[in-house]
């Protein structure tokens, strides 16, 4: 699905393409790859190098043509992981701008929803992609959130009971600040490079760009702290889950213990030989209650050095 946006105070959409608008291409068909190949002349080998999912930020030219490419977060029900990152490239040359992501997302409808309540001026094809760099970064943010949150959530269920599904969930909120780690690197590499590559004084906000800078180091130091103390909750479980297993298998060594004392009794005195008890009177009584003894001995030893 295509869409035309030209920029009115933010970005209005078009019935049908003209000079100097944004083409917004999403999940694109093969009708969108054809408009794009055929009749914009648009280099099959961008087309391609989007389509992979592992696509690394990074920037390519051909010819008069600029391939940009940027990792943005997604919800995500793959695997059971809740958030990933996917590529989406940003197409330039001097009079066309277009972004495609094989993914439904949104980050691009929020921004042109935000573009229009702030009736934002977008100058340059420079200006867009710092802008929708600062639009993915407010996103990682966001979904940062969300994962601070099942992370808590998480843990609490973990301190009732210790799930299998509990860690699991741990396991995978910790893949998916690893993609958001390694994701908003790449974006900030990213910067550096545009800025070597749009020179123009014109071209380049200064202001855009350090707030830009500035929301993608605070994505990046929150991704860490959380990525930190996910680790710490790990590694901790992981202790407490190890301690319980001892404390289980030094409960059942005593519970062995104990019981074995009368088995043992009981296995000498059956016997088929002359225990000259056979007979006393009571004698049965007497060796039951001598068992009991024994046992209670053991456990209170036991409960003694704390392994009851």
């Amino acid at each position: 699905m295509r869409t035309y946006l030209y920029c009115e105070a933010g970005f209005v959409e078009k019935p049908q393409w003209q000079p100097n608008c944004w083409i917004n291409v999403e999940c694109p068909d093969a009708g969108d790859l054809k408009f794009l190949t055929q009749e914009l002349k648009v280099p099959e080998s961008f087309l391609t190098d989007i389509a992979d999912t592992d696509e690394r930020p990074r920037t390519e030219s051909e010819e008069n043509w600029l391939l940009t490419v940027l990792r943005i977060p997604m919800q995500s029900t793959q695997n059971g992981i809740p958030f990933t990152t996917v590529p989406i490239g940003i197409i330039t040359n001097n009079e066309i701008t277009i972004s495609i992501c094989y993914y439904h997302t949104e980050i691009i409808p929020d921004f042109i929803t935000y573009t229009r309540r702030k009736n934002l001026i977008v100058k340059s094809k420079l200006d867009l992609i710092l802008r929708l760099i600062y639009s993915s970064a407010v996103w990682f943010l966001k979904y940062l959130k969300q994962i601070n949150n099942d992370v808590t959530a998480a843990e609490k269920a973990l301190e009732r009971s210790i799930r299998n599904e509990d860690l699991l969930q741990l396991m995978k909120l910790q893949k998916t600040l690893v993609y958001f780690n390694t994701s908003i690197r790449g974006n900030e590499t990213m910067i550096g490079k545009l800025r070597s590559i749009f020179q123009e004084p014109e071209s380049l906000n200064e202001e855009l760009l350090e707030d830009v800078i500035t929301e993608l180091r605070q994505a990046y130091n929150t991704v860490n702290i959380y990525s930190d103390i996910l680790t710490g909750t790990m590694d901790a479980f992981a202790s407490i889950i190890s301690n319980n297993v001892n404390t289980i298998m030094k409960r059942m060594t005593s519970i062995s213990i104990i019981l074995m004392v009368p088995t043992l009794i009981a296995s000498f005195y059956g016997m088929n030989v002359d225990i000259h008890l056979d007979q006393m009177p009571h004698a049965f009584a007497i060796i039951v209650i001598f068992s009991v003894i024994l046992s209670a001995l053991a456990f209170f030893i036991f409960r003694k050095i704390k392994w009851f």
